[in-house]
């Protein structure tokens, strides 16, 4: 089960990318993501009331509140604006993709996790593997300060969040941390939409599709998955699979738009496929953070 969880979320995830880049054609960064997030509201709201979900204690809705905004405005929000500001996804997904090293730091300094050299090596390789997939698309003159500097604050938040949830609250109930956070997250794009961008849209089929897209399969499916599957692994075993992402990014490129990879590429597939095998399967990791 756990298995099709994983390759549910590195697929969905990576299909993001598709999805976020068709949608930004049509919308500002904050405006795009505060209609995601309203529209995911519209979609949550029925399912929590009609399920009978129980609220969480005040306590834990603080810390489901702290994760939402890491995970999504910051890291959303990060992420989208850099690409506003020119920076291309090869070199955005390269960055973000750098995750798994920090979550493996982080995890070994200050959660007593226990990492492996063989597993040390597999994050390594992980990272050279897509950096060879996004190699063809990075065009450096791309890269200005403004949005390096989003980039790495999308990579701060995203490496936050999913530490954050880990550690305060694993066994948040899916429904309401879902529900809290989407709400957490338009409240925050509402105004950002409104006063730094004045909530431009140019509505379209594409655009609804995009944001359908991006809030049933990635926003609330997703995010779940990835969830369940932290509850059930350590941090950094878990997090290995945003390598994965870019690379489905690239095979569904070439099967929407016809861009067949360079052979650089294909052997940068390989290794991030390599990379992630070593660092989830490179023996047990003793973690007292674990919920084994």
């Amino acid at each position: 089960m756990n298995a099709l969880l994983a390759w549910y979320f590195v697929t969905v995830w990576g299909a993001g990318y598709i999805a976020t880049k068709a949608g930004l054609h049509y919308a500002p960064p904050f405006t795009f993501l505060a209609l995601r997030f309203g529209f995911g509201l519209l979609c949550l709201l029925p399912v929590f009331f009609l399920s009978g979900t129980t609220w969480p204690s005040r306590r834990d809705i603080g810390h489901l509140a702290i994760a939402g905004l890491l995970m999504h405005v910051v890291q959303l929000g990060g992420s989208h604006y850099a690409q506003y500001l020119g920076m291309s996804a090869g070199v955005a997904a390269l960055i973000i993709s750098t995750q798994p090293l920090f979550t493996a730091l982080i995890a070994w300094k200050f959660m007593q996790e226990r990492i492996q050299p063989g597993q040390w090596l597999g994050v390594a390789v992980g990272l050279a593997g897509v950096a060879l997939v996004v190699w063809h698309k990075i065009d450096v003159r791309e890269v200005g300060w403004d949005s390096l500097a989003a980039t790495l604050i999308a990579l701060t938040g995203v490496t936050a969040a999913t530490l954050y949830q880990k550690r305060f609250v694993p066994r948040a109930g899916l429904r309401a941390a879902s529900l809290i956070q989407f709400a957490v997250a338009f409240a925050a794009f509402v105004p950002l939409a409104v006063g730094v961008e004045g909530f431009r849209v140019t509505w379209s089929p594409t655009l609804f599709a995009s944001i359908g897209f991006l809030v049933i399969f990635t926003s609330i499916l997703g995010v779940s998955a990835l969830y369940v599957l932290l509850r059930h692994g350590e941090a950094t075993r878990v997090t290995s699979m945003f390598y994965l992402p870019p690379v489905i990014a690239v095979v569904l490129e070439l099967a929407t738009f016809g861009v067949m990879p360079s052979g650089i590429a294909l052997a940068g597939i390989a290794m991030a496929c390599a990379g992630v095998a070593m660092t989830v399967w490179s023996g047990r990791w003793n973690s007292p953070s674990s919920s084994r």
